[in-house]
């Protein structure tokens, strides 16, 4: 795995740039090619993914840490692969795409290449409360100690109510279905069982 390339910026299209590291030429895809100014002859370090396939090797690049870890929390999203996760981060900023998962913006999402109502409300689904280490530079208002600690709750509520369904007989496969509602809302554990079980039984 390939952390980051150190070097100069050789070539610059509007897919990927080369980066010249000691005579090597590395091909990273970008978010934002342009950015980077090959005539300033100045040296960069591109933080780097590498995507591995049977018929492919990729490397992708970022200027920070955090952003390339936005980019690999995007790829853990059913239906996003690398292409996808870079039209994201090309079309909007770390921090819009970091508050429209956790306010649950739909609407802001499906303006992203690719991205249709389906796909975002999967990435809610899939993300929501789950980027407080990259929020912590991009948008630290959203994960505020008191937040943090009224997620842990309803997510320990939702696991007791997910137990206690089971007990009833319910088998994980039901369970699953009702789940991204019950995931929407704030509840205590009895809640939780009872709103579950309404959806269960109809």
């Amino acid at each position: 795995m390939i952390e980051f390339i150190k070097g100069f910026i050789d070539y610059v299209t509007p897919e990927y740039i080369v980066i010249d590291h000691h005579g090597l030429g590395y091909k990273v895809h970008t978010p934002n090619p342009f950015i980077y100014n090959k005539s300033a002859n100045e040296e960069v370090i591109i933080y780097t993914y590498q995507h591995v396939r049977e018929d492919l090797i990729a490397l992708y690049g970022f200027q920070t840490r955090e952003e390339k870890a936005l980019f690999m929390k995007l790829l853990n999203v059913t239906g996003i692969g690398p292409k996808g996760a870079l039209a994201i981060l090309a079309s909007g900023n770390p921090k819009q795409v970091i508050e429209a998962i956790e306010e649950e913006n739909d609407t802001f999402l499906v303006k992203f290449p690719g991205v249709g109502k389906k796909t975002a409300r999967q990435i809610i689904l899939d993300l929501k409360g789950k980027l407080g280490d990259i929020a912590a530079l991009y948008a630290p208002d959203l994960f505020t100690h008191e937040k943090i600690e009224k997620e842990e709750t309803d997510n320990l509520a939702l696991l007791e109510a997910v137990e206690a369904l089971k007990v009833l007989g319910y088998a994980e496969r039901e369970i699953n279905k009702v789940l991204p509602t019950l995931k929407q809302e704030s509840l205590s554990t009895d809640q939780y069982v009872k709103k579950a079980l309404q959806k269960l039984l109809k």
